[in-house]
């Protein structure tokens, strides 16, 4: 019996241990003196990757894209990037496209960039000598010869993962690299712009019988499952710079309760994501669908969108800056309509819009309401680009990340002027909690209401609980007419929604950190003073204003009506439309 005591409490002790030594060793979290320069500033995200996000995970073939696409094109919902998830290759990692699922890949790879797309792969850094669903399943030579070579860090000793049963590249050896990269050469030479690099790496480790040992050996020793993540997640990104100075990876900031202090280091996360939940409202509940059991299911994906939504947020808390989730959940067969519009709607106030996995993605193969809702606030995130990317060169140079959480349940803003108000829930009434200041309801912003502030309102499904603060300066793209900040007719000019309020400013980077317009708005009881400072554009700006000015000036020349500008009375805007201009200089006298 004593023995048996010593025993079970030695194996506790050595639990104990093992969880201190994961968490503080292999996991290290904020605040700890080894970990404290693990984390830089965010990357500079190029625009393009700040877009809407497509992809599907139910067919996977080039025919299934290319349907897609043309859907999307005709009903004219926006989509720049094409993400292509596994199975898209031979084995996984082989970097050998699959010509049963997509045929002629250099000419198939090279319509679509024609054609104004981006195109994503999946990765991780696994090398199989099993490989689940894919045509060279059981099929170990690839693994074999990697590992005869020395390729495989802790000796090749084989793991099982999600997608079969293989050793890890070992990104401390120059040769198993070259030969790595030589693999990638392929895909790269097809012009991608993106890997999403799925969160595998979390998975390195050795076992002593069936306990982990959050380590393996490589060439250079041993290594911890964390350092692992990170050469994993700086070298592919490094690597793919070299090949393409606009190249982004897709990575995994905050999943769940594994690795609180974020599976990528945030200096090489152009672009993130939280990982796999399923297509339903609960936090932590199952769905009814039958079918689920049989489908690929990373870790299960039990949750829904509050579970999204958390940690989106936390991702933010500790600096992430371009997030998101995939819309309406990765997990599952049937996705709810209200949920898929509600998700979406969120998405349009997150850095990444990625709508795509398990479920029918063909919008007009579903609802009317859905397809026009989730249109209209697709390119209400593609018109805020502009805003959006102030917040990537800001967070960049070290200022403030694009969202920020504040007080109320999963509230946040999206830069400085936005309080989005999340919906977690499948009920029109959501309470809101605005901060101290003026603030008024996007889609109807001609009451100000005063912070801070706590109440209940109705939301119908067209619309979403977002505030913009008064003095907001925010420069948008816009091109279409859905979302009612403009038309077809604003294209290639950049429009400014200002709401006046004493003094503010706000600069918009152009292609790059260096090109930029700086838009100061000055604002008294007699007149309003607007000053655009920097590169010159063709703009348009909208003015919240309660009454019709009594003059409007353009560096000191009277501007006429309506051929340079006009009042808006329902919508109490001032709209003023200017190509060309010498200084910069409005002044709207009341």
């Amino acid at each position: 019996m004593i023995k048996k005591r010593i025993f079970k409490y030695g194996l506790i002790s050595l639990g104990v241990l093992l969880v201190i030594f994961y968490f503080y060793f292999a996991l290290p979290f904020w605040g700890i003196p080894f970990n404290a320069q693990r984390h830089g500033n965010p990357p500079l995200t190029p625009k393009w990757a700040l877009e809407c996000w497509l992809w599907e995970d139910d067919v996977n073939t080039a025919q299934r894209v290319d349907e897609l696409l043309d859907g999307y094109a005709k009903n004219d919902i926006p989509v720049r990037t094409i993400l292509l998830d596994s199975p898209w290759s031979l084995r996984y990692n082989d970097f050998a496209v699959d010509t049963l699922l997509y045929p002629k890949p250099k000419e198939w790879f090279g319509k679509l960039q024609d054609n104004g797309y981006r195109v994503a792969l999946w990765m991780t850094p696994n090398v199989n000598s099993f490989n689940k669903g894919l045509r060279l399943e059981d099929e170990p030579t690839w693994y074999k010869t990697a590992l005869d070579k020395g390729y495989l860090a802790g000796k090749g000793k084989e793991l099982k993962w999600w997608k079969g049963k293989g050793g890890f590249i070992d990104y401390t050896n120059p040769d198993a690299i070259k030969w790595w990269h030589g693999l990638q050469q392929k895909v790269f030479d097809y012009g991608i712009d993106a890997w999403k690099l799925d969160g595998s790496a979390t998975l390195f480790y050795s076992k002593l019988g069936p306990i982990p040992l959050f380590y393996k050996k490589t060439q250079n020793g041993i290594m911890t499952t964390r350092k692992y993540m990170d050469h994993y997640y700086r070298d592919e990104y490094a690597h793919g710079l070299e090949q393409n100075p606009e190249f982004v990876t897709l990575s995994r900031s905050i999943d769940r309760q594994f690795h609180p202090e974020g599976f990528a280091p945030i200096d090489a996360s152009p672009v993130n994501w939280v990982g796999d939940q399923k297509h339903s409202w609960e936090s932590k509940a199952e769905t009814s669908d039958e079918n689920d059991s049989k489908r690929d299911l990373v870790m299960e994906g039990v949750e829904g969108i509050e579970m999204a939504i958390e940690n989106v947020i936390n991702s933010a808390k500790i600096g992430y800056n371009i997030v998101g989730s995939d819309v309406a959940g990765f997990s599952g067969h049937t996705i709810p309509p209200r949920l898929y519009i509600r998700w979406a709607q969120f998405s349009t106030f997150c850095g990444l819009f990625l709508n795509g996995g398990h479920g029918e993605r063909a919008l007009w193969k579903r609802s009317q309401q859905e397809l026009e809702i989730i249109r209209k606030f697709s390119w209400l995130h593609t018109e805020l680009i502009p805003y959006m990317y102030h917040y990537v060169v800001e967070a960049h140079n070290g200022g403030k990340t694009l969202q920020q959480p504040v007080k109320g349940k999963y509230h946040y803003l999206f830069g400085e002027d936005f309080l989005v108000a999340p919906i977690y829930k499948d009920e029109l009434v959501n309470t809101v909690h605005l901060p101290k200041g003026k603030w008024r309801y996007l889609f109807n912003d001609k009451e100000i209401i005063k912070g801070p502030i706590v109440f209940d309102r109705e939301f119908p499904l067209d619309e979403y609980p977002v505030y913009i603060r008064e003095g907001a300066i925010i420069p948008m793209d816009v091109k279409r007419g859905y979302t009612n900040f403009g038309d077809e007719n604003s294209s290639d000019y950049l429009t400014l929604l200002i709401y006046p309020n004493k003094k503010n400013s706000f600069t918009v980077y152009h292609s790059n950190e260096k090109e930029s317009t700086t838009v100061t708005v000055e604002a008294t009881s007699k007149k309003i003073e607007i000053t655009l400072q920097g590169v010159k554009k063709p703009h348009i700006l909208r003015i919240h204003l309660q009454k019709k000015p009594d003059k409007v000036l353009l560096d000191n020349v009277t501007l006429s009506e309506p051929e340079n500008y006009y009042y808006d009375a329902k919508t109490e805007k001032l709209i003023i439309k200017t190509k060309e201009y010498k200084i910069g200089k409005y002044s709207i006298l009341k």
